[in-house]
C-alpha cells in the first residue's frame, strides 16, 4: 500500500476553527493514525481580500487544544514546505507557464487595464471526469457542463481549484477527506491532474452538517447554534467530549456505546461506516457527552477548572467554598460556565417572594414555621450542613405533615425558591445571614 498522507487545509478567513472544519481535521487525523500515515496542515490563504489577521493562529491553537497534533505544517515545517499558499506563488507560476506553453490554458486581458490578465484553463471537449468516492461510490461529470475556468487571478494569485491540486501533488497527498460541498470542485481538479499526467489521489466526501432546523451550518449562518471551537472552549466544554461528539457527525461506528475516548475511536474507525445523508448537529447530544466527561473528573480536577472561570468572571471565593459549591452543583451542569450561572442564580440574585410561593405557604400553613426557624437559626453558632440537617429533622417531628411538603416549606422560607440543590448543603453555602434575611421577608408578609 502506498504511503498514506492526508491534509487539513483551512483558509484563514473566519473567526477561528469552525465546528465543520474541526470535524474534517479530526477525520483526517484519524485516517492518518489508523493507517500509520502523515497528517499535514496547509494554510490556503490565496483569497487575500477575505483573510483575517490572527485567524491562522487561532485555528492552529484550537487544533492543538483538541489534541490533534500534526507531522508537518506552517508552524513546524516539513519536507514539502512551505505550507502557506501565499509563500508558494513561484511554484504556481512555474506550472501555469507549462500549461500556457502546451496551449492547455490561455490569457484573458482586462478591458480596463491592458497589462492585466487572468489565466483560464481550457476545458477539454467531450470528456467524462469520473472517480470512485470512498464514501459515495462512482461519481461522474461531463466536461460540456463546465466552462473554461480561471486558474490565475489578475493579482497573480492562483484560484482554489488550481492551487490545491499542485500542492496536493507536490506534497504527495494520497487521500483527500473533505466535506460534501467540495464534490463539484473535483472535476476541475481532476482536469489539472490529467493535464500534467499526475496520479489522481483518492477522494472521500463527508456529509453536510445541518443545524436542528435542517439548514446547512456555515460560518455566515451562526444564529441558532454556536459554531466555533473557541466558543465551546470558553463555555467550558472539554476537548475530549467535543472529539467524541464529532465522531458521530456523519459517521456510524460499530458500537452501542456513546462515550468513546480517542483510543476507542481510532479502533472503531472504518471508512465503510461513513453516512451519506446529512448529519444533524444535536446540541443536546454534545451536552450529554460533555456532562459524562465532567462526571469522570475528580472533585479536585473539576475545582481546578472551575477556579479558572471564577477568576475570568472576577468572582473572588476561597478554595474551600468553591470546592463545596462544585460538589453541590456539579450534577446540574452540562458545561463548566454553567456553575457561574448557577452560582449567580442561587447565591447572588435577590429572589422575590412570588405569588406561587405565598400560595404554597398559605395552603400548607407553612408560615407557622417562620418564627421557629428564626429563633433556631439565630441561636446557631455553627451553620453547617450536618447540624442544619439534624435540627430540621428534629423540628419535623413536631409537625404532622408529609416530609416532602415540610422540606419544601423550609426551602421556600430559607431560599425564596421552590427547587434547588441539596437543601442542607445549599443553606450552608448561602450562609446564616442570607437565610435569616429570607426568613425576615416572609415574616413581614405573614405578620
Amino acid at each position: 500500500m502506498e504511503s498514506v498522507r492526508v491534509r487539513y487545509a483551512p483558509s484563514p478567513t473566519g473567526n477561528g476553527l469552525h465546528i465543520g472544519n474541526a470535524r474534517t481535521a479530526f477525520f483526517n487525523y484519524l485516517f492518518a493514525h489508523v493507517f500509520k500515515g502523515s497528517f499535514v496542515i496547509r494554510i490556503e490563504d490565496t483569497d487575500v481580500f477575505r483573510n483575517v489577521i490572527g485567524s491562522e493562529e487561532k485555528q492552529l491553537l484550537q487544533l492543538k487544544w483538541l489534541g490533534l497534533d500534526w507531522s508537518e505544517g506552517p508552524d513546524i515545517g516539513g519536507s514539502y514546505g512551505p505550507y502557506r499558499q501565499s509563500e508558494r506563488l513561484s511554484v504556481y507560476d512555474k506550472y501555469t507557464r507549462i500549461l500556457l506553453e502546451k496551449k492547455l490554458a490561455y490569457k484573458v486581458y482586462s478591458h480596463s487595464y491592458k497589462n492585466n490578465y487572468v489565466v483560464r484553463f481550457r476545458v477539454p471537449k467531450d470528456q467524462q471526469y469520473s472517480f470512485v468516492d470512498l464514501i459515495r461510490g462512482p461519481i461522474s461529470f461531463a466536461s460540456k457542463d463546465i466552462e473554461d475556468w480561471i486558474i490565475l487571478k489578475e493579482n497573480g494569485y492562483p484560484t482554489y481549484n488550481y492551487a490545491v491540486v499542485i500542492d496536493d501533488y507536490l506534497m504527495k497527498i494520497s487521500h483527500i477527506l473533505r466535506g460534501e460541498e467540495h464534490i463539484t470542485n473535483t472535476p476541475k481538479q481532476i482536469m489539472i491532474y490529467k493535464a500534467f499526467n499526475w496520479k489522481i489521489p483518492n477522494f472521500a466526501h463527508m456529509s453536510l452538517i445541518l443545524d436542528q432546523n435542517k439548514r446547512k451550518m456555515s460560518k455566515r449562518n451562526c444564529d441558532d447554534v454556536i459554531q466555533f471551537i473557541e466558543q465551546y472552549r470558553n463555555l467550558g466544554y472539554l476537548p475530549e467530549a467535543i472529539l467524541n461528539f464529532l465522531f458521530f457527525l456523519g459517521f456510524s461506528p460499530n458500537t452501542n456505546q456513546t462515550i468513546l475516548n480517542k483510543e476507542n475511536i481510532i479502533n472503531l474507525f472504518d471508512m465503510k461506516r461513513f453516512i451519506k445523508d446529512p448529519a444533524v448537529f444535536d446540541i443536546s447530544k454534545l451536552n450529554f457527552i460533555n456532562r459524562e466527561y465532567l462526571k469522570k473528573l475528580s472533585l479536585e480536577e473539576l475545582v481546578a477548572k472551575v477556579k479558572v472561570f471564577f477568576k475570568q468572571f472576577q468572582i473572588d471565593l476561597e478554595h474551600d467554598r468553591i470546592s463545596k459549591l462544585v460538589s453541590l452543583l456539579r450534577d446540574r451542569i452540562y458545561y463548566i460556565q454553567e456553575i457561574i450561572d448557577l452560582y449567580r442564580f442561587f447565591f447572588v440574585t435577590e429572589h422575590l417572594v412570588t405569588h406561587e410561593l405565598k400560595f404554597f405557604l398559605t395552603e400548607h400553613k407553612g408560615y407557622e414555621l417562620i418564627p421557629i426557624l428564626l429563633e433556631m437559626f439565630h441561636k446557631l453558632d455553627i451553620f453547617k450542613s450536618f447540624e442544619l440537617k439534624q435540627i430540621i429533622l428534629n423540628l419535623k417531628q413536631d409537625f404532622n405533615m408529609d416530609l416532602k411538603i415540610f422540606f419544601k416549606i423550609v426551602r421556600i422560607l430559607c431560599t425564596c425558591q421552590l427547587q434547588g440543590p441539596n437543601l442542607f448543603d445549599y443553606l450552608e453555602l448561602l450562609g446564616k445571614d442570607k437565610v435569616l434575611k429570607n426568613l425576615e421577608k416572609f415574616k413581614l408578609i405573614f405578620d
